[in-house]
């Protein structure tokens, strides 16, 4: 469901995205409105069961929790940090 939630905001494909480099990462990224390093971000939760608690991300994402509970693997990790580096430099909040 994340995945098409990214799809349908115009932002990134996370299982995609290791195939590219390193710039072609940032480049993507670097396109993106903080709305889309959002939904980015917090599909790769979503696709991990996190519990979410705002109520727009269960209006975007529905009611996950399930195992893992959100825990990412570490390439998820890294990609994780990278959209939040990219939300920071833009100011998002």
């Amino acid at each position: 469901m994340g995945t098409l939630l990214c799809a349908m905001a115009g932002a990134l494909l996370p299982g995609a995205l290791p195939a590219l480099a390193p710039a072609a990462h940032a480049q993507a990224l670097s396109e993106l409105s903080c709305r889309a390093l959002w939904v980015q971000r917090n599909a790769v939760y979503a696709e991990r069961g996190y519990c979410f608690k705002t109520a727009d991300a269960i209006a975007t994402f529905g009611e996950r929790c399930f195992p893992p509970y959100g825990q990412l693997t570490p390439s998820q990790q890294r990609y994780v940090d990278e959209v939040k580096a990219w939300e920071a430099r833009k100011g998002c909040r």
